[in-house]
């Protein structure tokens, strides 16, 4: 029998829902208005007012082809830094799933990740490959220059992906594990009995009854690649070296807060906002039919 609750106090379940209310309202729907208004306006040169310009912001950021380029580097971010924190949760989740040994310990482990925030990991990742004292750095004493994110634009985007992707991995690492316990004992282990090793077990029974775990996971990262990056880039990187590291969204901080072009950085934001809802529309609409929930 279905439960409901009643309030005799109409004002009771707004009083409720106010704070919640009152956030979504500050912190989202107040400066998409004001982005909206900034997007469609020119400031003057030293204030004094708005000037209607109509879709001038947007036809000049299209016109450029710097802005291009950072649009190309933000989708080629986004595809490996998901691809790799999906990858490496997936393989994570189907050894945990096995209950080998010691399983227990890295089920709780493997989560830590997610609680860090990004500007530390940002700190704690630019150390690691600094190719003074870091970690991975140290291969510059075997092959010297070999590894230098300061100067070499693909070595410092390679290093803010692993470091995106590494924080991505508790957070994909959970949904993988509870989508792999939910699937019953009896087929997989019908699968070994045909003589299936584990990889291919993986591919041909567990991945697919998982699809809609894959589906929503590869949805909610590409979106956060595309607008989680910020923390990550300006401690490790700044969008250096010479702007290899500048994606859109850092690139939207970059135009309004340093080159002081708020139309323009609001544009650009409007931009981002409409591409990640497309990217969602287009997954939903044409991705989502490969998946199968029953």
């Amino acid at each position: 029998m279905e439960r409901r609750a009643f309030y005799r106090n109409g004002t009771l379940p707004w009083l409720l829902l106010a704070p919640q209310l009152l956030l979504v309202l500050v912190f989202f729907y107040w400066p998409t208005s004001q982005a909206l208004y900034w997007a469609f306006t020119l400031e003057q040169a030293w204030g004094g007012g708005n000037t209607w310009v109509g879709f001038a912001n947007f036809l000049a950021i299209f016109r450029d082809g710097q802005y291009w380029a950072t649009v190309g580097r933000s989708a080629f971010y986004a595809i490996c830094a998901t691809g790799l924190s999906m990858a490496i949760a997936l393989t994570l989740a189907m050894f945990v799933d096995r209950a080998l040994k010691g399983t227990r310990i890295f089920q709780s482990v493997f989560v830590w990740p997610y609680a860090i925030a990004a500007p530390a990991a940002g700190v704690a990742f630019r150390f690691i490959f600094s190719p003074e004292a870091g970690l991975i750095g140290s291969i510059n004493d075997i092959w010297p220059g070999i590894w230098s994110p300061a100067t070499n634009g693909w070595h410092a985007l390679g290093m803010v992906i692993v470091c995106h992707a590494w924080l991505g991995i508790g957070y994909n690492f959970i949904f993988f594990l509870a989508a792999l316990q939910m699937i019953p004992k009896s087929i997989t282990e019908a699968g070994a009995m045909d003589g299936a090793r584990p990889f291919q077990r993986m591919l041909d029974l567990q991945l697919p009854l998982i699809a809609p775990t894959v589906f929503f996971l590869m949805i909610m990262n590409l979106i956060s690649s595309f607008t989680d990056s910020f923390g990550l880039i300006d401690t490790m990187t700044e969008g250096g070296p010479i702007g290899a590291t500048e994606v859109m969204v850092y690139n939207i901080y970059i135009d309004g807060f340093k080159g002081l072009d708020y139309s323009g950085a609001a544009a650009q934001s409007i931009v981002l906002m409409v591409l990640v809802i497309a990217l969602t529309f287009v997954q939903f609409r044409w991705v989502e039919k490969r998946v199968h929930y029953s």
